[in-house]
């Protein structure tokens, strides 16, 4: 479990194929992460990568490496190729809940269709696709690139929805979000309270799902 309160920005320095050759294989990320507690970090440690859960395969001084399948490359955005990343280490009984009850399992992709500095602060659009435009509401949380954040709109489409989010400058400038553009790829995952209670919901009176 995570937070979605960024620990650090690392940044992937290499992507080896796990077997050469083969186009259905994965990808071991060697990820340079000075900032990072690694002090604290061990082997078989999850890590949330970009909003991916991973596990670390190997430790260096300055940084880790994991192995990322092909159904988490495809499934996910950032992680096939070097560039900087968000970085969270999972929660351990007794830490501060700071951000929302995070799981690192990437639930879709969304687009970035806006992304300007308003006032002091920017404001960011993202078209969510429609199974996952359900679980939006005003002033709910999300989790985008592994960041936590509120929902401050959301305006729905003939194709899902589009929601908007107010970033503060220190967000922007700790975080990957500094990056993105109209058109970039994202990684959502949504508030798990939501899958709950669609899930009652549906069974509700003896429905189905």
């Amino acid at each position: 479990m995570f937070t979605g309160i960024v620990a650090a920005v690392g940044n992937i320095a290499q992507v080896a194929p796990l077997k050469q050759g083969h186009q259905d294989a994965g990808v071991r990320l060697h990820i340079h992460a000075p900032g990072f507690p690694l002090n604290t970090t061990r082997l078989g440690d999850s890590i949330a990568i970009q909003g991916a859960c991973m596990t670390v395969v190997e430790l260096a001084a300055d940084g880790f490496q994991v192995d990322v399948s092909r159904e988490s490359l495809n499934c996910t955005t950032g992680l096939d190729a070097p560039g900087e990343v968000n970085l969270e280490h999972s929660l351990k009984l007794g830490d501060s809940l700071d951000g929302h009850l995070v799981s690192g399992h990437v639930d879709g992709l969304g687009e970035v269709s806006h992304f300007a500095p308003v006032g002091e602060s920017w404001d960011l659009r993202i078209r969510v696709p429609a199974h996952l435009s359900k679980y939006l509401a005003y002033k709910g949380s999300i989790t985008v690139n592994g960041v936590s954040l509120t929902v401050n709109q959301v305006d729905d489409t003939a194709r899902g929805c589009e929601i908007r989010i107010n970033l503060i400058p220190h967000t922007v400038q700790v975080t990957t979000l500094k990056h993105l553009a109209a058109g970039s790829a994202v990684n959502l995952e949504i508030d798990m309270i939501a899958r709950y209670v669609e899930r009652m919901l549906s069974l509700r009176d003896g429905g189905r799902a």
